[in-house]
C-alpha cells in the first residue's frame, strides 16, 4: 500500500522532537500525535515562531527555551482529590490490603504539581499507614517537582479541594493539613518528610523500586499505543505482587500487551492488581 507523503510541518515535528531528545533526553517522540501538535503550536505561538524549524532553532541555541517548553509539553491540571470516588475506593478496598505489609512504597508517576502526592498522604496518614510509608513522586518537568515540593497552592482552589476531601471518606477537615496566609495555602511540610521527588520518565527511564501501589491518572492518554505498553510495563516491573496500580478515569489496560499481568480489582475506578501468581506459572501449573 502505497501511503501520503509527510508533509513538510510533520517532517519538522518529527526533527523537533529529535532534537529535544537528542540534546535534553525528554522523550515526546511518542506521546498522541494530535494532542502534542496541539501543545507543539501553542508553543510555537508563544515564542513567536513562524515554522516548528525556528522553533527547534530557538531550542537548540537558546538555553532558556527548553525549561519554558516543557511548560506546554507537560500537562499539570489536577486537584486534591481529583475524582473523590477513586480515593474513597482506596480507602475502603485497597488501605485493608496495604496493611499487611511491614513497609511501603507509593509511586506517584506523573505527580505534575503535587496535588495527587498530598492527597494519598493524607489519605494514609488518616488510615495510619504514613509511618511505614516511603513516596515516591516523579515528573519529567522539574518546575512542576519544584511545585510539588513546596506544597503551595491558589486559596481559591481549597474549596474544592475540600469537598474533593468529604466525598473521598477524609477523616476530620482537610484545614487541618494547611496554613493560610496572602492569598494561598501551605500543606504541613510533615507530610512530604518521607517523600523523594525525583526526575523520571516513563519514556525513556527504568524501574527503580518495588512498590506496593502505583498512582499514575491522567498520564497515559497522552501517549500513544507503544509508549502506553511500554510505561504499563514498567508499572508491572515495579509492584510488588499483590501490589496495586491506579488509572486515570479514561485509562484502560485492555488491549495492553500487559494486561495479562494484571486482574481487575476495582474496575469503575481503575484499580488494578498485579496477579501473585504470573500467567505463565498458572499456565504452564494447567
Amino acid at each position: 500500500m502505497i501511503t501520503a507523503p509527510d508533509t513538510t510541518e510533520e517532517i519538522e515535528l518529527d526533527l523537533l522532537l529529535e532534537a529535544i531528545w537528542r540534546r535534553y533526553q525528554f522523550d515526546f517522540r511518542n506521546y498522541a500525535r494530535e494532542s502534542l501538535r496541539r501543545r507543539m503550536d501553542r508553543a510555537r505561538l508563544h515564542f513567536g515562531c513562524a515554522t516548528f524549524s525556528e522553533l527547534q532553532h530557538r531550542v537548540l541555541h537558546d538555553p532558556g527555551v527548553q525549561p519554558a517548553l516543557m511548560g506546554f509539553l507537560t500537562i499539570q491540571v489536577s486537584e486534591m482529590f481529583r475524582d473523590p470516588a477513586y480515593f474513597l475506593a482506596l480507602r475502603e478496598k485497597v488501605v485493608p490490603h496495604l496493611r499487611t505489609w511491614p513497609s511501603l512504597k507509593v509511586w506517584i508517576a506523573g505527580c505534575a504539581n503535587g496535588e495527587e502526592f498530598y492527597s494519598l498522604a493524607i489519605l494514609l496518614r488518616e488510615e495510619g499507614l504514613e509511618e511505614r510509608t516511603i513516596f515516591y513522586c516523579t515528573d519529567i518537568n522539574p518546575a512542576a517537582l519544584e511545585k510539588a515540593k513546596a506544597g503551595i497552592y491558589d486559596l481559591d482552589r481549597i474549596p474544592g479541594f475540600t469537598r474533593n476531601h468529604r466525598a473521598a471518606g477524609g477523616k476530620g477537615s482537610l484545614s487541618d493539613y494547611y496554613t493560610a496566609a496572602f492569598g494561598a495555602a501551605r500543606f504541613d511540610p510533615s507530610l512530604r518528610r518521607r517523600t523523594v521527588f525525583a526526575d523520571h520518565n516513563l519514556a525513556s527511564d527504568e524501574v527503580f523500586s518495588e512498590m506496593q501501589l502505583i498512582s499514575s491518572r491522567n498520564v497515559l492518554i497522552y501517549f500513544d499505543r507503544q509508549l502506553q505498553d511500554r510505561a504499563l510495563g514498567l508499572f508491572g516491573r515495579s509492584l510488588a505482587r499483590g501490589g496495586f496500580l491506579g488509572l486515570g478515569s479514561k485509562e484502560t489496560l485492555r488491549f495492553s500487551a500487559h494486561s495479562d499481568a494484571f486482574a481487575d480489582f476495582v474496575p469503575e475506578e481503575k484499580i488494578f492488581r498485579r496477579n501473585v501468581v504470573p500467567v505463565t506459572e498458572t499456565r504452564d501449573a494447567a
